[in-house]
């Protein structure tokens, strides 16, 4: 089979087993890109916990984090880990988002996607994970979302190498999927959610969906 077929033969038998994910849960593109920064090296449920208190205080919009300061910010996000780091790299977001934007998401999201992926990567703290999280699932752009959970899950199937960097896992699936933000989006978070709940650091593999497809399904990475 070519990487096409096998690519969508492992989606289809994820989506058949798991169901759509409805991802990313956020009621708005302030909250998603919040999110984005929040959730690095964590679990999402952690970074909840932080959005839920972000809302009480009234500082889940980008506007009110940026007329707020790192004092204020960081204890509400403190289940995040590295939080007074995380509450600089909002600001950092921020800062840019009105020094270029006018605070205006819509208007930045008008930018062409290479230039704004661009534009983000030079934002001190915004790594290509959490520019392309920002650029697929708050602005709808078709990116593809490489992490932790992809690398391991598609090396252990054999289809992709460890020693791959960012750029050559986001090749390896945009060339070989079509051009289509609501597959990006949720093939995505069925491999968080396969990365999350079989394929760990010690798979299941007895009981993972794509033992059939995996030729490493002993091997744990």
């Amino acid at each position: 089979m070519s990487n096409f077929q096998i690519l969508t033969s492992i989606y289809k038998t994820l989506l058949k087993t798991f169901g759509h994910q409805n991802w990313w849960p956020a009621e708005t593109a302030d909250e998603i890109i919040i999110g984005a920064i929040l959730t690095q090296n964590v679990s999402w449920n952690n970074v909840e916990k932080a959005i839920i208190n972000l809302k009480q205080y009234n500082l889940c919009t980008l506007e009110q984090i940026h007329h707020s300061n790192i004092d204020e910010i960081a204890p509400l996000i403190r289940s995040t880990l590295y939080f007074n780091r995380k509450a600089k790299k909002l600001q950092n977001f921020t800062e840019f988002l009105f020094t270029y934007y006018n605070g205006d998401v819509c208007k930045m999201f008008q930018t062409e996607i290479r230039t704004l992926r661009k534009q983000l990567l030079q934002i001190n703290g915004i790594g290509e994970e959490t520019a392309d999280s920002i650029l697929l699932y708050a602005g709808a752009k078709p990116v593809f979302v490489i992490d932790a959970y992809t690398k391991r899950i598609f090396t252990r199937l054999g289809l992709t190498r460890q020693n791959w960097n960012y750029a050559e896992y986001q090749k390896f699936f945009m060339k070989n999927l079509p051009e289509d933000i609501e597959l990006f989006n949720d093939y995505h978070a069925q491999i968080v959610y396969l990365g999350k709940h079989f394929c760990k650091r010690k798979p299941l593999c007895d009981e993972c969906p794509l033992n059939s497809f995996c030729e490493r399904n002993k091997l744990s990475i």
